[in-house]
């Protein structure tokens, strides 16, 4: 680190990119805790930290959380398993080697950190790639400009997923490519398809760059190879070894359109894409303002340059395919992890275009521009509040006003927070979204409003406990337009009605309920004048 100083002195370019780097790692880690201390982390958080928990305790990529997702709990209801695999919906073997870390400290925070890390990592990795061609000023600015692009910052400020290292990896790849250092790249390219299934399209699409730009084109060819055959043996013959959700589920509820089948494998989509262009074409196009305004948002930090580039188009051109072919409501969603594997094949593209063109940069009016668009990035990650990060600052809604202040929030924490200890730490429990990462670290855990689970000996068992945010439910009810509280009051009378379970606790609007436990009656008093209040506010009425 000494002997870095003065590299960092002499060459603002270098400290340009490390200074951005220390930033982005200092907010995002504090935005980040933040937003899982103050409870707005939600589902995904809970389930890949149950999913690690159970890891170190022997029970390998287990999670009952995962299992709510599977095939066979959301099309047939059957009960949540606690043994079901997580690679039966997404193979995430590089996982391996982030346990040992968390096992050390076994936490939602550190998978907080870790995410954050990568995405650090990745942008200095991407600015010794920018170097590689580019001026040091140059190189830096294309630095910066990652930090502040949204589709980084956004799902880095994210519940953990398993795609945040990905854009290190791949940006490491195309390293060692311009290096030629095989072993490296080959390296990376291993750990990359590690990942998880889907993100070796990424990497087909860097082997179709080398192919077409006839740069390395036999090294393209065995790349192309390699990601497509890795692709087709995991989701064809490992993964359905864990679970039919490939088939059953995945491939269905992304690609159905090409199929009639109620299942279908990689394959049988690929096969189905291929032989029928004409469909291809139609689903290229179909809500094509929306796919247009996506390629805008990942190169606007760039100043649109990397839609210039041809480079973009092949090494970015099949990931975008891969989302832009789907009808998951979710999958041009700027805020989450699909977004990230587009990243690094934008801004290659992007280092490509400037590489002949460095004298443009020397222009005030281009830095200029640059600047305003990295600046219009920010705004647009912070004003679209992505995954409620700045929900202390942008309210939900303004007319009416749907806000929470931090200090609103951690005083309703305050409150509540001894129900959640009231929980023991090996007990079944059933907790609503933004309840769950705190209650993940165990074996038992399901979300609201579902009651029973398969244990591991195999039997059906209803929940010990039930705890739910309803506050939550009432602040953002204009908010988000559903009947949450109507659903949330119908649920709690069911359960206590028929004496299945009992409210032995009620704080700032959460209500904590044990089985087979008669109501305390302090507490029965304090939720009903609370859902007396609630409905009388949403103009319901008893």
């Amino acid at each position: 680190m000494i002997k870095m100083l003065p590299k960092l002195h002499n060459n603002p370019g270098l400290r340009l990119a490390s200074g951005a780097a220390l930033t982005f790692f200092i907010i995002c880690s504090i935005l980040n805790l933040h937003r899982y201390w103050s409870y707005y982390a939600s589902f995904d958080q809970g389930l890949f930290n149950q999913l690690f928990w159970n890891s170190v305790h022997g029970n390998l990529f287990e999670s009952s959380l995962s299992s709510t997702l599977s095939t066979n709990v959301v099309h047939t209801q059957k009960a949540p398993e606690v043994f079901y695999s997580h690679f039966g919906q997404h193979f995430n073997p590089i996982f391996l080697l982030w346990m040992p870390i968390y096992a050390v400290f076994p936490c939602n925070e550190t998978l907080i950190i870790l995410q954050v890390l990568f995405v650090t990592f990745a942008g200095l990795v991407l600015y010794a790639l920018a170097r590689h061609y580019l001026q040091p000023m140059l190189a830096a600015m294309i630095t910066v400009s990652f930090y502040c692009t949204t589709t980084v910052n956004a799902p880095t400020l994210a519940n953990f997923h398993d795609i945040s290292a990905a854009p290190l990896l791949l940006f490491a790849v195309l390293l060692a490519m311009e290096k030629q250092k095989w072993w490296l790249f080959f390296l990376c390219a291993i750990l990359l398809l590690a990942v998880r299934q889907d993100v070796g399209i990424s990497l087909f699409s860097i082997g179709f760059y080398m192919l077409v730009s006839r740069r390395f084109p036999r090294m393209g060819l065995v790349v192309c190879f390699l990601s497509l055959g890795y692709i087709l043996l995991v989701t064809q013959y490992i993964m359905p070894q864990f679970s039919a959700d490939v088939a059953r589920r995945m491939t269905i509820e992304r690609f159905g359109q090409f199929t009639t089948n109620a299942e279908a494998s990689t394959v049988d989509i690929i096969l189905a894409i291929l032989t029928n262009p004409t469909r291809l074409l139609g689903e290229l196009f179909r809500g094509f303002p929306s796919k247009l305004g996506y390629i805008v948002v990942h190169s606007l930090a760039l100043g649109i340059i990397p839609v210039l580039s041809s480079a973009t188009w092949t090494s970015a051109g099949f990931p975008l395919l891969y989302l832009f072919l789907q009808r998951a409501s979710n999958a041009l969603k700027i805020s989450i992890r699909y977004a990230m594997p587009v990243v690094p094949g934008i801004f290659y593209g992007a280092i490509i275009w400037w590489s002949t063109r460095q004298n443009l940069y020397k222009k005030p009016k281009i830095r200029r521009f640059w600047k305003t668009c990295i600046i219009l990035s920010l705004l647009l990650s912070i004003i679209g509040n992505q995954n409620s990060v700045f929900y202390f600052l942008i309210p939900d809604t303004i007319s009416p006003l749907v806000y929470i202040s931090i200090p609103e929030q951690w005083n309703h924490i305050h409150q509540f927070q001894p129900l959640i200890n009231q929980i023991p730490a090996n007990a079944s429990v059933s907790a609503t979204t933004e309840l769950i990462p705190k209650l993940s670290n165990r074996r038992e855990i399901v979300r609201l409003s579902q009651l029973q689970l398969i244990n591991d000996a195999r039997q059906t068992i209803t929940v010990e406990y039930i705890i739910a945010d309803i506050w939550r439910r009432h602040k953002y009810q204009v908010a988000k337009k559903r009947p949450l509280l109507e659903d949330f009051f119908q649920f709690i009378d069911e359960v206590t009605n028929n004496q299945q379970y009992g409210i032995i606790g009620f704080a700032s609007g959460v209500i904590l309920l044990k089985k087979s436990t008669i109501s305390n009656s302090q507490a029965t008093s304090a939720w009903l004048n609370f859902r007396k209040k609630s409905e009388v506010a949403s103009g319901n009425g008893l």
